[in-house]
C-alpha cells in the first residue's frame, strides 16, 4: 500500500554487465539518515573487492539522503567523489550531484560494476513512530548546498594512476603494441651499421603495424601463434620446390610469363600476363596456409578447432592477411631490396647509396601492403570463410573470390608501369575492397556479440 501510512525503503541492487541480477546478497539498503560511500576502501559502507574491481577508486561515489519532500517521500542524490574513472548515471558521466529516481542505473567507471536504484514500499502500523533525525538538505535546493560540493582532495591512485589501471593497460591502452615498439626501436639502434639486419627489423616492425591495423578492424581474437604460423608457412612455401612447380604451371603452361624490359607489349596483353603469372599464381600460393588451417581445424575438437581453423569470414581475413605479411616480407627483403641495392651500388659506385635506395624501396612496399598483398589475400580469405558458412555454394563463392582477388592483383601490377595516378586509384580500390569485406564479415559473424569492433556497426 502507499500513502501516509507507507514508508519508502530505498536500496541499491548490484547487477551484472548484461543487467541480470546477481542475487539477494548484492542488495544494499539506503538508510534515510546516513550517507553510503561506495569504493574499495574498507571504511566504505559498500566495499568492493580491490582485485576484481581495479577500475573503482578507494572512495568512488556516495549516495546521500535528503530531507522529506512535500509528498512525504525520502530523496537521495548521487555524487562522484573525485574518482579516477568517473561515475556514470544512466550512461552519462556525473559532474555534479544528481537526484536519483527508481530504475536509475549507476556505473562506477565506464565498464565497472553497475547498480540499480530502487524503491520498495512498507506499511507502518499505527503504533509505529518515526525517530527524529538530523535535518538534511532539501531536495529542492541540494544543487546549491555546500555539503554537496565536490572535494578538492587528490587520491593516491590519481597521483600514481598506474596502480589502479591494472589490466586496463593491456585492453585499452595498447600496452602490448607499445612494448613491441620499444623493443623494435632498441633493435634498430643495435643494428645501426649493419644494413641488412636493420632492414629486417624495420620491415618487420612496419609489417607488424600494418597487420595490427587490420586486426583491430576485424575485431576478432585469434591466437598470435596461429597468425605467426600462417605467415611462416607462406615463407616456407616460397622457399620450397613448390614455388618452381607454380612458376612452371602459371608462367610456363598458362599465358603468365612476365615481360622482359626490352619486350614491348600492349596494356591488355600485360594485364592478361599479370592475371595468370602474378594474380592467380601468387594468390593461390598465399591461400595454401589458409586452406591448411581450415583442414587442420576440421580434425580438431572444440575449442582448438575454433582457435586454429576457419569457421567464418573474419577467420579467413585474419589468416589471409597474415599469409600476405610473410609473402611481402620475403619478396621485399629477398628480391626487391637486394636487386635495387646492387643496381644502385654498381651505377654510383658507393655502397651507402645502394643501401639507402633499398631502405627507400622497403618502406613503401611493406607499408603499402595494406592496399596490396594484404588487401588481395584478405579479400580472398573473406570468401574462404564465407564458403564455410554456406557450404552448398562453396565452389561458386571460392571461384568468385579467387578470380576477383587475382584481378585486383593483376590490375595493380599492370598499372604500375603506366601511370602513377592510376596506381593510386587501383590502390585505393583494393583497400576499399578489403575494408568492405571486413565490414560485411563483422556483420555476418556468428560471434558478433563478442567482437570488439562492432560498436561502430549498426544492425545488419
Amino acid at each position: 500500500m502507499t500513502g501516509k501510512n507507507a514508508r519508502h525503503n530505498a536500496f541499491l541492487r548490484l547487477v551484472s554487465g548484461n543487467g541480470a541480477a546477481l542475487g539477494a546478497e548484492s542488495r544494499y539498503s539506503l538508510p534515510p539518515s546516513k550517507e553510503m560511500v561506495i569504493g574499495r576502501d574498507p571504511s566504505c559502507q559498500v566495499v568492493l573487492d580491490a582485485m576484481m574491481y581495479r577500475m573503482v577508486s578507494r572512495r568512488h561515489a556516495v549516495v546521500r539522503p535528503l530531507s522529506l519532500s512535500p509528498d512525504s517521500k525520502f530523496s537521495w542524490v548521487l555524487c562522484d567523489l573525485n574518482s579516477a574513472n568517473g561515475t556514470y548515471l544512466n550512461g552519462q558521466r556525473l559532474y555534479e550531484c544528481q537526484e536519483l529516481h527508481p530504475g536509475d542505473r549507476i556505473s562506477l567507471g565506464a565498464d565497472g560494476p553497475q547498480y540499480i536504484f530502487e524503491y520498495e514500499y512498507t506499511s507502518l502500523t499505527p503504533a509505529t513512530t518515526v525517530n527524529q533525525v538530523t535535518p538534511l538538505p532539501s531536495a529542492t535546493n541540494y544543487h546549491n548546498h555546500t555539503q554537496l560540493k565536490q572535494p578538492d582532495s587528490v587520491s593516491f591512485t590519481q597521483l600514481f594512476p598506474i596502480i589502479s589501471t591494472g589490466k586496463d593497460l593491456t585492453s585499452k591502452a595498447y600496452l602490448v603494441p607499445g612494448i613491441l615498439t620499444v623493443i623494435f626501436v632498441v633493435l634498430m639502434f643495435a643494428t645501426v651499421g649493419r644494413p641488412q639486419a636493420n632492414q629486417v627489423i624495420v620491415a618487420s616492425y612496419i609489417a607488424f603495424a600494418a597487420y595490427y591495423f587490420v586486426y583491430q578492424l576485424c575485431g576478432k581474437q585469434k591466437p598470435w601463434w596461429v597468425l605467426m604460423a600462417t605467415s611462416l608457412g607462406t615463407i616456407l612455401i616460397l622457399l620450397s620446390p613448390l614455388l618452381d612447380l607454380f612458376i612452371f604451371v602459371f608462367r610456363g603452361i598458362l599465358p603468365g610469363s612476365l615481360p622482359t624490359p626490352q619486350e614491348s607489349i600492349t596494356f591488355t596483353e600485360l594485364l592478361v600476363r599479370m592475371f595468370f603469372g602474378a594474380g592467380l599464381m601468387e594468390e593461390l600460393l598465399k591461400a595454401l596456409p589458409v586452406l591448411g588451417a581450415f583442414a587442420i581445424g576440421r580434425m580438431l575438437s572444440s575449442p582448438w578447432r575454433e582457435r586454429i581453423g576457419i569457421w567464418e569470414p573474419l577467420d579467413g581475413i585474419l589468416l589471409g592477411t597474415a599469409s600476405a605479411v610473410g609473402f611481402t616480407l620475403l619478396e621485399t627483403l629477398g628480391q626487391y631490396v637486394p636487386d635495387i641495392t646492387q643496381n644502385v651500388t654498381q651505377q654510383v659506385g658507393i655502397g651507402a647509396a645502394g643501401q639507402l635506395a633499398g631502405l627507400q624501396l622497403l618502406i613503401p612496399r611493406i607499408l603499402g601492403s595494406v592496399a596490396g598483398h594484404m588487401a588481395y589475400s584478405g579479400y580472398l580469405g573473406y570468401f574462404i570463410g564465407l564458403a564455410v558458412l554456406k557450404p552448398t555454394r562453396s565452389w561458386q563463392i571460392l571461384s568468385i573470390g579467387y578470380l576477383s582477388a587475382s584481378a585486383l592483383h593483376a590490375l595493380w601490377n599492370a598499372t604500375g608501369s603506366i601511370n602513377a595516378l592510376l596506381l593510386v586509384v587501383v590502390g585505393v580500390l583494393s583497400y576499399a575492397f578489403l575494408m568492405a569485406a571486413i565490414l560485411k564479415a563483422r556483420a555476418l559473424s556468428p560471434t558478433r556479440s563478442q567482437n570488439f569492433a562492432t560498436r561502430f556497426l549498426g544492425p545488419k
